[in-house]
């Protein structure tokens, strides 16, 4: 073979060897391309616009918190309302529907929330203007005349009942025999009802709790999930998170979980305690975090949310509510107000202040709204506690509230004290109110629990009624 023919023979091979290398690459290319690609069935497809709201719904709540909640004018349209949005670099977070112009704003500049608050008040197109205030628990405290005769009929089998002084005062403990809500005597009558719905809102509930599972509210597989216009779809199967704005209310705090187990810890059951309630369904509200905090828009949603729920054909009658502050909030006293046009009770704590409500508010216990009751808190002596807030004219009941025995997170019982305890058994009695008088309104359930008492020595001149709620008196 002579020297050119040689040459020609050795760039074809090499050509050849490139063109297999290049084909061998290719066809990898196109092996791990196909790996990447799924054949997405039509049903797939159709879900596209959903995942789309997914993805926005999750950019949403990346956001920071709402710093300001403003109330526009009566006929200030959407298209004003972006476009000051967009020249204010703010964004609105959510509109409360049941509380209508009210808007919950995020300022993406993080100004000082005053100075945003001072900004939108000086608009021509807002009526009011207020901080998203920070709201705290009704933090626990580590610490008869003549009236109907009634024998005792109903005790329940659960083993820890002995310690419940406040629904049987036997003298435990140093007590005084009596000073109780007489719920052995109501019991005669009715242990609940698994038709009526309470609220509890608070640091959310154990839902997982023996002693509280069986009366836990889940969403009825009949009903749709709920979906809020701007924060999109909850799956509420257990309840409202207003702190993400998601399904999961489970407790990390305890405090709701206390609260819950007051009202309707199951009875009978032989284990644990007995609540007011035998039978009944709680609601589970979070709009407290861990530590025992959360935010005056996140209790407006979670009230929002009861209202929405109950439209939707759910017979929640009561919202307990053991938490409070001294700010007070137009725009949550509007919530509570649409709460009443609703139908539903709205129990809050007096605080736990030592303080005269009369003369220094707290809320939303002081709020002038028809469906408030504020409620003072009790000693085993029939005393009022010593950390409890009065008011003869904006303190309307008393209940027990301190050494309260109940629910505590994993499956777990603790004594704690304070008007946050007291609530719940108020909330709790109107529960087995609505179980004998189903059909009873707001406004004759609000009188029918302030003609239920037994007068107190010690309350003279100190809340409305001048007495300790009495379960049985409430059910005659």
């Amino acid at each position: 073979m002579n020297r050119n023919n040689f040459v020609i023979h050795l760039a074809l091979a090499i050509v050849l060897i490139l063109v297999a290398a290049f084909a061998g690459q290719l066809a990898k290319w196109r092996k791990q391309w196909k790996s990447h690609i799924s054949i997405v069935p039509a049903e797939q497809k159709k879900r596209g616009a959903s995942t789309t709201e997914e993805i926005a719904l999750a950019e949403t709540r990346g956001f920071g918190r709402p710093e300001v909640l403003v109330k526009f004018k009566s006929g200030v349209s959407r298209e004003t309302i972006d476009e000051l949005m967009s020249r204010m670099n703010d964004r609105v977070e959510d509109r409360i529907e049941n509380a209508p112009g009210w808007e919950a704003i995020d300022d993406l500049d993080n100004a000082d929330a005053a100075a945003t608050v001072a900004q939108y008040s000086s608009m021509p197109e807002v009526e009011y203007a207020e901080e998203n205030y920070e709201i705290s628990l009704s933090q626990t405290i580590e610490v008869r005349t003549a009236v109907t005769t009634y024998q005792p009929l109903r005790f329940p089998k659960d083993p820890l009942f002995g310690e419940q002084w406040a629904l049987a005062n036997s003298g435990q403990r140093g007590g005084k025999e009596g000073a109780d809500i007489n719920a052995t005597n109501a019991w005669a009558i009715t242990t609940g009802s698994e038709e009526v719905v309470v609220a509890v809102l608070d640091s959310g509930v154990d839902y997982n709790h023996d002693d509280l599972k069986p009366n836990m509210w889940t969403r009825p597989k009949s009903m749709d999930a709920y979906e809020d216009e701007d924060l999109g779809p909850v799956d509420d199967e257990y309840g409202f998170n207003a702190i993400l704005n998601e399904s999961d209310p489970m407790d990390e705090n305890g405090h709701g979980t206390h609260c819950a187990g007051i009202i309707g810890a199951e009875g009978e059951n032989n284990i644990g305690i007995a609540g007011v309630n035998w039978k009944v369904r709680i609601m589970p509200l979070k709009f407290m975090n861990a530590g025992g905090y959360g935010t005056t828009k996140d209790a407006i949603e979670a009230i929002n949310y009861v209202i929405e729920r109950k439209k939707a054909g759910v017979n929640v009658r009561v919202i307990s509510a053991s938490w409070g502050s001294t700010q007070r909030s137009r725009a949550l006293e509007a919530i509570i107000r649409k709460a009443y046009e609703n139908d539903i009770l709205f129990v809050a704590a007096a605080g736990n202040a030592s303080t005269n409500n009369d003369r220094r508010p707290h809320f939303p216990s002081s709020y002038n709204v028809p469906n408030v009751v504020s409620v003072a808190a009790l000693d085993r002596n029939d005393q009022l506690a010593a950390f409890s807030n009065f008011g003869v004219k904006s303190v309307a009941i008393a209940a027990p509230g301190v050494d309260i025995l109940s629910t505590w997170l994993g499956n777990a019982y603790e004594e704690k004290s304070g008007t946050s305890m007291a609530t719940p058994v108020v909330s709790g009695v109107a529960a087995l109110v609505l179980s004998e008088h189903p059909r009873m309104s707001v406004d004759e359930l609000r009188k029918k629990l302030l003609a239920s008492t037994d007068p107190i020595v010690a309350l003279k001149g100190k809340t409305e009624t001048g007495g300790r709620i009495n379960a049985a008196k409430a059910l005659e």
